[in-house]
């Protein structure tokens, strides 16, 4: 792909591990060709500014994009645009890795973030969650100055910012807020950062327990869901495959993006789930589920090595990420006329298809893996036939 009269100046050298770096992440040959003609517009513009590869940072590549901003050069680049080229060069070693958050805020969070996969066992996902409620909550009442002043937070500091944040979410996800900002305050106390437990002062937001229909969804509509998947194609094939596994095993977003290849037993028709706080599970795999997934698998895979069961289907070739997963079911409501739902609808349906084909809570709360049956009750609620037929009569009539 490359031309004899391409001039990518101080980047030369990295011309064709650059293009075999793209081409095993599955970019078209001609998304290939402009990133490489990229990598040419930067390496000119490096020599002319007299800098080494050793020094391309951010910073430099912000200062390049500037650059051509000013002259009004063709093509507009965008700092998202160059980060496969910064990454590719990292991983080379021709330049120097991330810097180091910078400031105190930033090196506390690097250090809950560590603290909440290692000692919490949390997922990517919810660590962003909990990372962002921490962040707001430290900025709006630990911060002075530039200067982090944790040790002075109080009852009030944190009464004062959960009232902000449930003024402006809904109920469900300001029991969410309660949570995570439970989590900062005891890191805070744990590591000496806080003289006292704030996190009793952490007020519960007012709840019932059982109070409302969990949402559900026919089998024939979740029929309708799988039936809209085309599968002539890549994305067609492994969509059908990552929802016939939600609807039929009632997996979490999370645990289908953690899959790997070697959790399925074909042998043994098992499947190992990797649920919450690193809980693993192995579960009978259905028929259709088992010839779903060899489909998804006959088609190929890129990268060929990469150990996980589930691929994007589109460059930066890499595994999928959990919110994918709902975005494969929003996809499939929007074909099949439905109106959107979230993956764990799936598992709701799932649930209310069990019990109505008689099967007992214990039983379901295996299949979804709870770990309080209490949860599972929650689905005693959606037969409304059986129900009827324990109910008593109102006092006075008839049934």
């Amino acid at each position: 792909m490359g031309s004899p009269r391409r001039k990518p100046g101080q980047l030369g050298p990295q011309v064709e591990g650059y293009q075999a770096w793209l081409a095993h992440r599955g970019y078209t040959p001609q998304t290939i060709r402009n990133m490489l003609a990229d990598l040419g517009r930067l390496g000119r513009w490096m020599s002319g500014e007299g800098l080494a590869p050793a020094k391309l940072d951010e910073d430099v590549m912000a200062a390049f994009l500037a650059a051509r901003q000013a002259v009004g050069r063709g093509r507009a680049l965008g700092p998202r645009a160059m980060i496969p080229l910064l990454s590719y060069l990292r991983e080379a070693g021709v330049s120097p890795a991330a810097k180091p958050p910078q400031g105190p805020l930033e090196v506390l969070l690097g250090e809950y973030r560590i603290w909440l996969v290692r000692e919490r066992g949390l997922a990517v996902a919810t660590v962003l969650r909990y990372e962002s409620t921490a962040r707001r909550f430290l900025q709006q009442q630990a911060m002075a100055g530039g200067a982090l002043e944790s040790a002075g937070l109080t009852g009030a500091d944190v009464n004062a910012f959960l009232l902000r944040e449930c003024g402006r979410v809904s109920a469900g996800s300001a029991k969410g807020r309660v949570a995570e900002l439970r989590a900062v305050l005891r890191f805070l106390y744990l590591h000496g950062l806080t003289p006292l437990r704030l996190g009793t002062a952490v007020p519960p937001v007012g709840g019932w327990r059982l109070a409302a229909l969990p949402p559900t969804m026919t089998a024939a509509d979740v029929r309708l869901l799988l039936d809209s998947c085309d599968r002539s194609t890549d994305v067609g094939v492994r969509d059908f495959a990552v929802m016939t596994l939600v609807a039929r095993l009632g997996l979490r977003s999370i645990e289908v993006a953690r899959m790997e290849l070697r959790d399925v037993d074909w042998r043994a028709g098992q499947l190992v789930v990797r649920g919450k706080a690193r809980r693993q599970d192995r579960l009978p795999l259905p028929a259709d589920a088992g010839e779903a997934l060899a489909a998804y698998l006959a088609r190929g895979r890129t990268p060929a090595g990469a150990r996980q069961l589930f691929l994007t289907c589109q460059a930066p070739r890499g595994p999928i990420r959990a919110d994918l997963v709902g975005d494969v079911v929003g996809r499939a409501c929007r074909r099949a006329g439905l109106p959107r739902v979230g993956p764990h609808r799936l598992r709701h349906a799932l649930a209310a298809e069990l019990l109505r084909q008689g099967a007992g809570l214990a039983a379901i709360s295996q299949v979804l893996r709870h770990q309080d049956l209490a949860t599972t009750a929650l689905y005693a609620k959606v037969d409304l036939t059986t129900l009827r037929q324990v109910a008593q009569p109102w006092p006075g009539t008839a049934r």
